[in-house]
């Protein structure tokens, strides 16, 4: 006898079913059918596959072997010619961001909230380069800046909405004459040295300089700096000059962070995307992560807390 692929489901049904009788039942055959199947296939492997008894079929400790073997044949020809179902691709956001520090937790909340979105970020100081991305749909949605009275500009391919109006502070050196100062005039830094961000195609450094006009000076040095918040504070901290900062900041050694009086220079965090790339969920989803991230910045920023606390006080006397 030639052993053949029904033989094994013979032997893996009796395994199953524990007697020779239900097997035959599942099978679809008679009872004495199986039984002379049964003894076909110890004769062709030589000795008795199971113990049979009044209370079933039990598979030999060689039975077991055969069994064992059996499944696994079984399983690879049942395999064969079957092709794995190919895993769906996870879809890919492209996203841009400004120097911001909400990007790190926007991007993480937005994981959390969708795990089968996959985003790639790609980091864009000029806000008016993330549009241009935008337009041209190399990316599919951004956080960038604007400034009061400078509303971000785009085509009707791109919209965007607020996510934080906040005010600009300014990084001292802790030995700064004006340390103890709750907050500074603007004026009086009129004196000191610059480090001063490049044109970001939004509105800045136009309205650092329209501000220091109105406050009655024009900058005597100005240093112009792109680069690690760590190395700016570090020269900070060097006294090699000041510079305006994201509320938010956390101050490093031997550096203050101070509230302008008056309040003269805003700066206005964006979501922009593309309505034909982004979904009405992922538009939420990245909206609302880039809100609890600002709200986290926030929390760990004592001195923005306390200008809130002093401004929104007075506002409503």
């Amino acid at each position: 006898m030639e052993l053949e692929l029904r033989h094994l489901r013979v032997l893996c049904a009796i395994a199953d079913a524990g007697s020779v009788g239900r097997a035959a039942a599942q099978l679809g055959y008679s009872q004495p059918a199986v039984s002379t199947q049964l003894r076909r296939i110890e004769r062709h492997f030589g000795e008795p596959l199971f113990d049979r008894g009044t209370s079933g079929a039990r598979p030999t400790s060689y039975g077991a072997e055969v069994v064992a073997q059996a499944r696994d044949v079984l399983a690879r020809a049942d395999a064969i010619g079957h092709r794995p179902t190919p895993a769906r691709p996870r879809r890919t956001l492209r996203v841009a961001a400004t120097n911001s520090p909400m990007l790190s937790g926007t991007v993480s909340r937005v994981r959390t909230r969708l795990p089968g979105l996959s985003l790639a970020v790609n980091s864009v100081y000029a806000s008016s380069r993330i549009v241009e991305l935008l337009e041209e749909g190399a990316v599919d949605a951004a956080i960038a800046a604007d400034y009061p009275g400078m509303e971000l500009r785009h085509s009707d391919a791109v919209r965007h909405r607020g996510i934080v109006t906040e005010p600009t502070f300014v990084a001292l050196p802790a030995r700064h004459r004006l340390r103890q100062s709750a907050q500074v005039q603007l004026a009086d830094l009129a004196e000191d040295a610059w480090f001063v961000t490049p044109d970001d195609g939004a509105g800045w450094p136009g309205v650092f300089y329209d501000a220091c006009a109105a406050a009655g000076f024009t900058p005597v040095t100005v240093h112009e700096f792109l680069g690690d918040q760590s190395q700016l504070q570090s020269m900070i901290a060097d006294g090699l000059g000041v510079s305006l900062v994201q509320p938010t900041l956390r101050p490093g050694p031997h550096v203050v962070v101070k509230p302008l009086v008056g309040s003269p220079l805003w700066c206005r965090y964006v979501l922009a995307w593309r309505p034909d790339s982004v979904t009405d969920e992922v538009l939420e989803a990245l909206a609302q992560s880039a809100t609890a991230a600002y709200r986290d910045l926030v929390a760990q920023a004592p001195h923005l807390r306390a200008w809130a606390s002093r401004t929104w006080s007075v506002t409503g006397a």
